[in-house]
């Protein structure tokens, strides 16, 4: 069941969003055209004068890597998308041009004095691989009030409670005990180690809470010290050491041992963007909150699989669900390029020279063309994302990989860069 289409009339006023059987209706009848293919998007060729709009709730998961988005009419989930941050990317980029800048300057200004305490940051300062994922999201939501009557927001805002998973016999924990208790811990270790078991990647089994240095041992609460399993693997375990247990599976237990001490980077991540996150939300469009207990219970009393625009629908206080839609548009941040004028080596060496021009008979890298090349070697059709030469033979990349020597000649535009890559989860 794919998404429902984006509507708006010629002076571009949303309107609800249609069936897709809608949407191909007004098409082959020549009553509207495609106004946009991310997200799709119809234009009608008339205005309506006074239409008839039923205000639209658009519900937020937000998480460190992905974050779900749904789009619901009543009780009724009408679109859903996954956007995946870059945060990871970001912040390498800044770590390797310090890295060049500081090997620059040792060479060039060796005795220039320390100037790092001319800056200030302000109070609200966030750092910008997180400020990335507030923006992203900002961005998408108003991208989607632009085409649909979007009247409200509701968010999951979630806190993790990180010296609480650090260690379970902190003093004072009395403010732990209520209806969440624990669900952070167990919340985070789903997460962390992809829902299955550690020891025999058995799924959609009820997993158990699972010390990898047994208490026996002297082995603490320590989220670094828990993992997931079964009930088979845990009983087969039972008080041994890991290492023990795991001797004949070397591979496994350098897996195991590699994960448990992954740091809390992705709990932080979403402490310290969720109040900024819903200051920004709540400054474009009515904005309430909902807890990450309610988002679960919502999805246990429906019987519906963990997926975030799964979590981002059951998100706050709801009657019933009703999904008229499965099949999440898929929306992966890339940027918009370097502003980097000179390439350089691992060692910050320079080795190139990138133009400054960016655009090419009319294209870009990143657009999303359709190239119909009716004579040569490469007879086809082919739908891709384009990297452009001076030359004007382009690359373009297509689901097999990629085919080059396309001429621009044959090349149209279906979408143009915008710093995000589609797909649709199938």
């Amino acid at each position: 069941m794919p998404n429902y289409v984006f509507l708006i009339d010629q002076n571009k006023k949303p309107l609800n969003p249609i069936s897709p059987a809608r949407a191909r209706k007004l098409l082959v009848q020549n009553k509207a055209a495609v106004f946009r293919r991310y997200p799709f998007t119809l234009i009608l060729k008339k205005v309506i004068p006074e239409p008839t709009i039923r205000p639209l709730t658009i519900k937020l998961d937000p998480g460190s890597k992905t974050t779900g988005i749904a789009i619901l009419d009543n009780d009724k989930v009408i679109w859903v998308a996954e956007l995946s941050h870059r945060g990871q990317q970001i912040k390498e980029d800044l770590e390797s041009r310090r890295a060049l800048r500081r090997g620059r300057r040792n060479r060039k200004t060796r005795y220039r004095q320390a100037r790092f305490n001319n800056r200030k940051r302000a109070l609200s300062w966030l750092a910008p691989s997180l400020l990335h994922r507030v923006q992203t999201i900002k961005t998408w939501v108003k991208k989607i009030m632009r085409y649909s009557p979007v009247s409200n927001c509701v968010m999951e805002l979630v806190r993790f409670d990180t010296q609480r998973m650090q260690n379970g016999e902190i003093k004072g924990v009395e403010y732990q005990q209520g209806e969440l208790a624990g669900y952070e811990v167990r919340e985070y270790l789903l997460e962390k180690w992809g829902r299955k078991c550690a020891y025999c990647d058995a799924t959609e089994i009820p997993l158990q809470i699972e010390h990898i240095i047994p208490r026996a041992s002297s082995g603490s609460n320590r989220i670094s010290n828990l993992t997931l399993a079964c009930a088979p693997c845990n009983q087969a375990k039972s008080n041994q050491n890991i290492r023990d247990f795991l001797a004949d599976k070397p591979s496994l237990l350098s897996r195991i041992l590699k994960v448990a001490k992954l740091p809390l980077k992705d709990a932080a991540a979403v402490n310290s963007t969720r109040w900024k996150l819903y200051q920004t939300l709540k400054n474009i469009l009515p904005t309430i909150t909902g807890t990450g207990g309610q988002t679960k219970w919502n999805r246990s009393r429906f019987n519906l699989p963990k997926k975030h625009y799964i979590d981002a629908a059951a998100t706050g206080i709801i009657n019933s669900l009703v999904f008229l839609t499965h099949q999440p548009l898929k929306i992966k941040a890339n940027g918009h390029g370097t502003r980097q004028m000179c390439g350089t080596n691992k060692y910050g060496f320079p080795i190139r020279h990138r133009s400054n021009i960016k655009i090419h008979k009319g294209f870009q890298t990143g657009d999303i063309v359709k190239a119909l090349v009716t004579k040569g070697k490469k007879i086809g059709t082919y739908i891709g994302r384009v990297l452009v030469r001076k030359s004007g033979n382009f690359d373009i990349s297509i689901a097999s990989g990629r085919v080059g020597g396309i001429s621009h000649k044959y090349c149209t535009h279906l979408h143009q860069k915008d710093g995000y890559q589609y797909s649709f989860s199938r």
